[in-house]
């Protein structure tokens, strides 16, 4: 099932189900999406692809993050509560993260995969793990790791 059409089920569900956080954060997601789409539209394209659903998903999911961040630091905890709860639902649609030891492994990988023998190849490691990894991956943390494998190659 597409990642549209199950957040077109999630909603019908928690319709149903009187679940009025996980409607308005489906209906922001969907929104979201549909930005995302009239933007692609105008420069010609066709609706965003899967992967770029779960990029949005995950920016969506790091907003959270940040602002529940904030808010703790500000001694908001009831906003910070709703901003917990938003993102929880919004990881629900995000597929697994990788563990430690798998993303070293695609790290490795992809190094071989794309030749790369320097930091100055890190672009090509980095965009060969984002059209395999995404959604499942933490790209400004791999970055990191990429980057120090690369240097001590």
């Amino acid at each position: 099932m597409t990642l549209r059409a199950r957040f077109t089920d999630e909603i019908k569900t928690a319709m149903k189900a009187g679940d009025k956080t996980r409607v308005s954060t489906i209906r922001m997601v969907q929104a979201a999406l549909k930005d995302k789409d009239i933007e692609a539209r105008g420069g010609g394209k066709e609706p965003i692809p899967e992967d770029e659903i779960l990029a949005l998903l995950q920016k969506m999911l790091k907003q959270r993050q940040e602002s529940i961040a904030i808010y703790d630091s500000n001694a908001r905890p009831e906003l910070a509560a709703a901003e917990r709860e938003e993102a929880a639902i919004i990881q629900g649609f995000l597929p697994q993260p990788l563990g430690e030891s798998e993303t070293e492994a695609a790290i490795e990988a992809a190094v071989a995969e794309t030749g790369a023998s320097s930091v100055k190849d890190m672009g090509k490691v980095i965009a060969k793990l984002r059209a395999d990894y995404a959604g499942r991956m933490d790209f400004g943390r791999v970055s990191g790791l990429v980057k120090a494998r690369l240097s001590g190659a």
